[in-house]
């Protein structure tokens, strides 16, 4: 099976091609610039590179967010026209699950996160059982102190992964001191061939009713502002 994976859902643009479950090339940046001027572009160079057609292909797998509007849209956009038009089926993988694939050989919770500004952050929590990466806890846009206070609370080990690690380092380890995990830097950039492997053996989605994943951003928000009137007066 020839899986294609794309993930535009931050700032990483990331594709690559899965040959019956064995990586055979990937390609990936980590610049700000448009994704949607050279997704595209990208999966050309790796199909030419490996020598192969988009007919050959049996699967796409895209990263369905959290992460930035724009680039989560542009991902499932060609995503899915590209399934339509190959007939072929399309599987959506949350870009936070993804990540914490980084950290699926780790002893501990694995927590991947995005940072989602003011104070808050995309989330959630995993862990490796039986060599699969399962959910802990659910994804959720939440502020990232009332998040460390909860993961202080399990008295657990916790891997942190995000590429915003170092605007939220201070704050994790004054909540959660030597249990707080961070690795070196190539840890928290996803990879696509981890978003490939995730969307291997999963149920193809229906190509009109897949959908982004924003998790309620506006509703975070709005609670976010909340407490700053709460504490305000």
């Amino acid at each position: 099976m020839n899986i294609l994976a794309m993930d535009t859902s931050n700032q990483i643009l990331g594709v690559a091609l899965l040959k019956d479950g064995q990586l055979i090339g990937d390609i990936t940046t980590n610049i700000k610039k448009n994704h949607s001027v050279r997704l595209m572009p990208a999966v050309n160079q790796l199909m030419h590179e490996v020598n192969m057609t988009p007919t050959e292909l049996d699967k796409i797998v895209v990263a369905k967010g959290p992460g930035s509007y724009t680039g989560v849209r542009i991902g499932l956009t060609t995503a899915k026209s590209m399934a339509w038009s190959l007939d072929i089926p399309v599987v959506g993988v949350s870009s936070l699950e993804a990540l914490a694939w980084q950290g699926r050989f780790y002893d501990a919770y694995i927590c991947p996160f995005f940072d989602a500004r003011r104070g808050l952050v995309f989330t959630g929590l995993y862990q490796t059982k039986d060599n699969k990466l399962e959910l802990v806890d659910d994804e959720k846009n939440v502020l990232m102190e009332d998040w460390l206070k909860m993961l202080d609370r399990t008295g657990k080990d916790v891997l942190f992964l995000s590429p915003d690690i170092n605007k939220h380092e201070e704050l994790i380890r004054s909540y959660l001191g030597d249990r707080a995990i961070i690795p070196e830097g190539p840890f928290h950039l996803a990879n696509p061939s981890h978003l490939g492997f995730a969307g291997l053996h999963l149920q193809p989605d229906s190509t009109h009713a897949l959908t982004p994943n924003y998790l309620r951003l506006a509703e975070a928000e709005a609670n976010w502002l909340k407490k700053e009137q709460a504490k305000n007066g």
